[in-house]
């Protein structure tokens, strides 16, 4: 049901979304202080891409600064998480629209909240 579910979310906007993800991540990758984002952006375009069946989490303690993941947070909100929410919120309006889209309506949702908070978090398979 995952690899179905998988398939269908690339139709119902989740492909459209992962490029623009990815194109977050390569213009952070311009300059070397963007790395870090630009390494988050394409964690979550990648999880973008192919979200059932997998999960986000916080990064363990001791791996981000807790002041620096959310100052990292706060720039990423104001540079590109605004724009990624937008194209999330919108998506999942068109998929709220039908029953068998309601499922994928929330995934955009989840992702529309990550669009801002990306930075100290991280992809966990569901077990």
């Amino acid at each position: 049901m995952r690899l179905l579910g998988n398939i269908i979310w690339l139709i119902f906007g989740g492909l459209l979304m992962a490029i623009a993800w990815w194109v977050a991540a390569l213009l952070c990758s311009i300059t070397i202080v963007g790395i870090p984002w630009a390494i988050a952006a394409f964690r979550i375009g990648t999880f973008s891409f192919w979200p059932f069946g997998r999960r986000v989490v916080d990064k363990p303690e001791g791996t981000v600064a807790g002041a620096f993941s959310a100052l990292g947070n706060l720039v990423w909100a104001v540079l590109f998480g605004w724009w990624l929410a937008l194209g999330h919120l919108v998506a999942a309006l068109a998929c709220a629209a039908t029953i068998i889209g309601i499922p994928f309506a929330l995934q955009h949702l989840k992702l529309a909240g990550l669009s801002f908070f990306p930075y100290g978090k991280d992809i966990a398979p569901i077990v």
